[in-house]
């Protein structure tokens, strides 16, 4: 893998492979009774957040731990930022304080690839989302999830069908989610109202439907996008009501889907909104799936990252002897 993850793009097939078998190997760990690995003793992971978070900040921040990494949390509020640092400076001091790793989730799209290319800081860049760009190991978790589900381990996704539908023009979780489904081998198709399309989505490498009832009979998976509120500063939509009764996934719309098809939503749900309380609630949702599989998948990135090329998990021989 290169040094820094900073796009979907970035990876390879062979290396999104190797992501994901390497997650699966971790994922063996969180069953055992000690969740600790001892791959990144002595190494410091830093979470650069300038944007509000928990799921992926605490992702991150468990997935640093179990590696037995230092992991210092950097919040933008009450911090430098505040008071107007630049980046650059925040920058400079981490470097100073010898981070190895940091983890930027940042308002404005492009700050990871600014911090990974400018030459303030030594350390590996990882993308934990910017603006509405990019959320690369979001994608990774998700297309473990996908793989658990409907491939198995060791394979990539070729030939299914993966729709991804609700706001695709502030999600940066449909962008990573379309250029690493693609490189796997999936078919995706997006589906949206078309006020809620980025422009240029037409040179994204998968199909644009306004119809969500005409391709849910033939997904393999289904991934619910949050409606984000807090970007939005126009009427994308006539009104709430209107946008589930035709984008959102309830009982009838799920009983569509083959047999096989999961649900898939990013989180934080809107419920009643993107999706109804019978369809989270429901065995074939996999929201808090993907959240265990979250950490699995950025202890692999953090792993691959910085600790090298040498087996994640060595098996002793008093344990193969069992």
């Amino acid at each position: 893998m290169k040094r820094h993850l900073i796009s979907a793009a970035d990876l390879t097939r062979d290396d999104a492979i190797l992501v994901l078998d390497t997650a699966e190997e971790m994922a063996r760990v969180a069953g055992r009774p000690i969740k600790k690995l001892p791959t990144l003793r002595g190494r410091t992971v830093v979470n650069l957040f300038f944007e509000d978070s928990t799921r992926t900040r605490i992702s991150f921040e468990a997935a640093a731990k179990r590696l037995s990494a230092d992991v210092i949390n950097f919040s933008a509020k009450g911090s430098s930022v505040a008071k107007g640092e630049s980046l650059k400076d925040t920058a400079l001091t981490l470097e100073a304080m010898g981070a190895d790793a940091v983890v930027i989730r940042h308002h404005s799209s492009g700050a990871p690839h600014r911090l990974a290319n400018s030459g303030w800081i030594n350390s590996s860049v990882v993308n934990a989302g910017d603006g509405t760009h990019e959320h690369p190991t979001q994608a990774l978790l998700d297309a473990f999830t996908m793989r658990r589900h409907l491939s198995g381990p060791g394979r990539d996704l070729a030939g299914r069908r993966i729709t991804i539908v609700g706001d695709i023009l502030h999600g940066r979780v449909a962008r990573s989610n379309v250029l690493l489904l693609n490189t796997l081998g999936a078919e995706v198709t997006l589906v949206a109202p078309p006020t809620l399309l980025p422009i240029g989505v037409e040179t994204w490498p998968c199909e644009i439907s306004y119809d969500l009832d005409s391709v849910l009979a033939k997904s393999d998976a289904v991934m619910m996008l949050r409606v984000q509120r807090e970007r939005m500063n126009a009427a994308f939509f006539p009104t709430e009501r209107e946008y589930a009764r035709r984008y959102g996934l309830d009982g009838t719309r799920m009983a569509a889907l083959p047999e096989h098809a999961i649900v898939m939503h990013p989180g934080p749900m809107n419920r009643g909104m993107e999706i109804t309380a019978e369809v989270a609630d429901s065995p074939r949702c996999t929201a808090v799936e993907q959240v265990a599989n979250g950490v699995s998948t950025r202890m692999a990135v953090l792993y691959l990252l910085l600790g090298g090329s040498e087996p994640a998990i060595t098996t002793s021989r008093t344990e193969e002897s069992k």
